[in-house]
């Protein structure tokens, strides 16, 4: 079933959750909504559905998170940079301040989704539930949503405030500052730890099991450099045989792949919904299309030539990720967001957060780093395979560690992984000034823009936060 955020809307007003202005959203429960509500399991669940609403904002997968995963990277453009106020286009040239939408969009909805799950999980030890499996499981789910909330915080902003529990005064967490990074990842893992042992090994549609929980904490690790600790996980869950490969690269994205073996989690959106002039489409379909190609289209997140130019002969991906509008500028686009026929902004595609081939290609990275070269080639070669090419002619470990990280741009396109590879591989300065000299663009980027700006906003609102170095 889809998670709609606006059958929720009555139990949104009497939670009071999201209506204070402060960029943290730690806004209290209403004395009204403590008394009256969370009473029972059936009011329970419609928290936890609000907190999978959360995730479809357009400042988390809605649109922003997607779009700075990959515009920052040298492999997707801003085809008009001044479109929406260059809340995009700044991510092109690395000139984005601290004023930007997007960077104070990605961080309110974060804190707003973090707080929400931090009231179920709060507020779910009082209630008793018909079956106690599934109250364990949405602590699980909720551990997980804050994981990953905080997961996506650290690396675009680097250290962040970091709030655990329900908040109940707006000025609780006023004069923390910005809690250090590696105090954050250790919740993360925390949070990703209990999540495996409180979640399903089965998935249900929208929301995660063990295996999704095991795939993020080995990306935490890998990202952390814990070759060994993302191996572990990453190799649990290939073990489990709970999830699959879709047979071809048709078969993954778009309304009627939804549901597929490939999926481990996913953000969920259905077109043709419209409850008072809101949508519960994804505008990603849109957007990141050329400009008049479709209604609403900005020209966001576009594959660069030179990239579509380094697909082999033969790749499927190119035809079924990517397509081209031939108008008098043809620029190409991603396919794995469709327009809905109900309208722009409307599209009914999932978001897909994790799926099988990130699992895939992460433990070959991870076996890789561990020096089983050869097995991560093995692993390697299931994505090609599947993307009909043949096997790769790398052998050494430094030729499988450049090739596994091709693949992997092939492979993801348009998702909003780019961004997040690069630092992860520590090569993220090199490849953009790279790329900028090869363009001419008269850019040069140094480890300062490895972070966003915190939002002007949030430095306005508490003086014990401290600008990134550089902005």
């Amino acid at each position: 079933m889809k998670f709609n955020k606006y059958t929720l809307l009555m139990v949104v007003v009497l939670l009071g959750l999201f209506s204070c202005e402060n960029e943290l959203d730690i806004v209290p429960i209403t004395e009204k909504a403590s008394t009256n509500f969370f009473s029972n399991e059936q009011e329970l669940e419609s928290a936890v559905q609000g907190v999978y609403a959360q995730l479809q904002e357009g400042g988390l997968y809605g649109l922003d998170l997607i779009g700075v995963g990959e515009i920052s990277g040298e492999d997707s453009f801003e085809e008009i940079a001044a479109n929406d106020g260059g809340r995009f286009g700044q991510l092109d040239d690395f000139s984005t301040n601290a004023g930007n939408d997007l960077v104070g969009g990605i961080w309110r909805e974060s804190y707003r989704g973090i707080q929400r799950a931090n009231t179920v999980l709060n507020r779910i030890t009082d209630i008793e539930y018909e079956t106690p499996s599934l109250k364990t499981n949405r602590i699980g789910e909720m551990k997980f949503i804050r994981a990953l909330l905080y997961f996506n915080l650290v690396r675009l902003y680097g250290d962040v405030p970091l709030v655990t529990t329900e908040t109940e005064s707006p000025f609780d967490f006023f004069g923390q500052g910005r809690t250090p990074l590696a105090e954050v990842y250790a919740q993360i893992e925390a949070d990703l730890n209990d999540a495996i042992q409180d979640l399903p090994a089965d998935k249900a549609s929208g929301k995660p099991a063990r295996g999704a929980a095991q795939a993020l904490l080995g990306s935490v690790l890998l990202t952390r450099g814990n070759f060994s600790g993302a191996l572990t996980n990453f190799e649990a869950v290939v073990n489990s045989n709970s999830y699959a490969l879709a047979a071809t690269t048709s078969e993954i994205f778009g309304v009627a792949n939804e549901g597929n073996s490939e999926i481990l989690f996913e953000v969920q959106f259905a077109s043709g919904f419209n409850v008072d002039g809101v949508l519960e489409g994804s505008p990603a379909g849109s957007q990141f299309r050329p400009s008049g190609t479709t209604a609403n289209a900005k020209g966001h997140n576009l594959p660069t030539q030179a990239f579509i130019d380094s697909f082999e002969a033969g790749d499927t991906r190119l035809g079924d990720y990517v397509d081209v509008d031939l108008g008098a500028n043809p620029f190409y686009f991603s396919t794995k967001y469709e327009v809905s026929p109900t309208g722009a902004d409307d599209g009914g595609s999932d978001h897909l957060i994790i799926r099988y081939a990130d699992v895939i290609l992460k433990y070959a990275e991870s076996l890789n780093e561990n020096g089983q070269t050869a097995e991560a080639v093995v692993q390697l070669n299931a994505i090609r395979a599947r993307a009909g090419l043949a096997a790769t002619t790398a052998t050494t470990q430094a030729d499988v560690r450049a090739a596994i990280r091709l693949e992997r741009r092939f492979e993801f396109i348009g998702e909003g992984q780019r961004w997040f590879d690069l630092k992860r591989y520590g090569t993220a300065v090199s490849v953009m000034n790279a790329f900028f000299a090869s363009t001419g663009a008269g850019v040069t980027i140094d480890e300062n823009k490895l972070v966003l700006p915190i939002p002007q906003s949030q430095l306005d609102t508490d003086a014990s936060i401290t600008q990134n170095p550089g902005y």
